[in-house]
């Protein structure tokens, strides 16, 4: 009799340890999220780590975080702390450095469209530098030869890869005219604004536009620069022609006509962020993730 409760009571805690064993170790993912909740722009990154996940058995959850709010950012520090996670993802919707908070940098972590300078930790994002080069490639095989370029903030990480590409691509070609661009200030977030010297040209000449390319930093500007040059009696693409860069959710096709740009990688993103964790990988490099070139009708 006591042999088999003794047995029994082995048994029992045997089961109790494998059950504290396969709880401590759930396949748990915590996004730490900085607007990619909240804005259309870049939600196929947590899209991205929710269908790698699941086809792995690993399971994860979303804590999102208002930038720049130091309450915020503690309350969402605590809320993932608080889900046990085992590892951590911090995602942004756009790609700049984040700080990454103390209290998590013990967990196993890797970042989706943002790098940090606080430790060494693997990071995906945008091939910028491959996207604009490629695209640059795209206008010149066009024959155009009179570029005026709408950037993104100047203080961005984007910008400078993508003004290296369009520099590198350009002044490839023999004779290259000098390119007129504009740049919008520093942390800029309205677009509109960022069409501005468009505006200002085509207000001043209003029968004759001295380029044939209008290159835009992003979507929005180029949404911005269609309305400008189709409201003056501007043909798109057979008076001048209009790309952008971005393809946020897929819009490149509801413009008409639909438009030429880059896709930012968003789903990839996620995806590798995810198996990142879920493989073990070991490295800690910024791996540069390709962005396709979408062809539309605008170029």
């Amino acid at each position: 009799m006591f042999f088999r409760f003794k047995k029994r009571i082995e048994e029992i805690t045997e089961l109790l340890v494998k059950n504290v064993i396969n709880t401590s170790h759930s396949n748990n993912i915590g996004v730490l999220s900085f607007g990619t909740a909240t804005t259309p722009f870049s939600v196929e990154i947590l899209l991205g780590i929710e269908q790698t996940v699941r086809q792995f058995g690993w399971h994860s959850f979303v804590i999102n975080c208002i930038e720049n709010e130091k309450e915020s950012l503690k309350h969402s520090v605590d809320a993932l702390i608080a889900q046990r996670p085992d590892a951590i993802i911090i995602a942004r919707n756009g790609l700049k450095k984040v700080k990454v908070p103390k209290a998590l940098q013990h967990f196993p972590i890797v970042l989706a469209n943002c790098v940090t300078d606080d430790i060494h930790v693997a990071s995906y994002i945008p091939d910028d530098f491959q996207g604009q080069f490629e695209l640059t490639k795209l206008i010149i095989e066009q024959g155009y030869q009179r570029p005026f370029f709408l950037h993104i903030p100047h203080n961005y990480i984007a910008t400078e890869k993508r003004k290296s590409g369009f520099e590198k691509a350009w002044f490839s070609q023999e004779k290259a005219s000098e390119p007129v661009s504009f740049f919008m200030e520093t942390d800029g977030e309205d677009y509109k604004r960022g069409a501005k010297p468009l505006m200002e040209i085509l207000e001043n000449n209003n029968e004759k536009f001295p380029f044939d390319v209008v290159i835009c930093g992003n979507d929005r500007i180029a949404f911005v620069a269609y309305q400008l040059l189709l409201s003056k009696g501007f043909r798109i693409p057979e008076d001048v022609a209009v790309v952008g860069y971005d393809n946020t959710v897929g819009m490149s096709y509801l413009f008409i006509p639909s438009l030429t740009t880059v896709e930012l990688p968003h789903y990839e993103m996620g995806k590798q962020a995810a198996l990142h964790l879920i493989e073990h990988r070991e490295n800690s490099d910024t791996h540069l993730l390709r962005c396709p070139l979408i062809i539309g009708k605008s170029c």
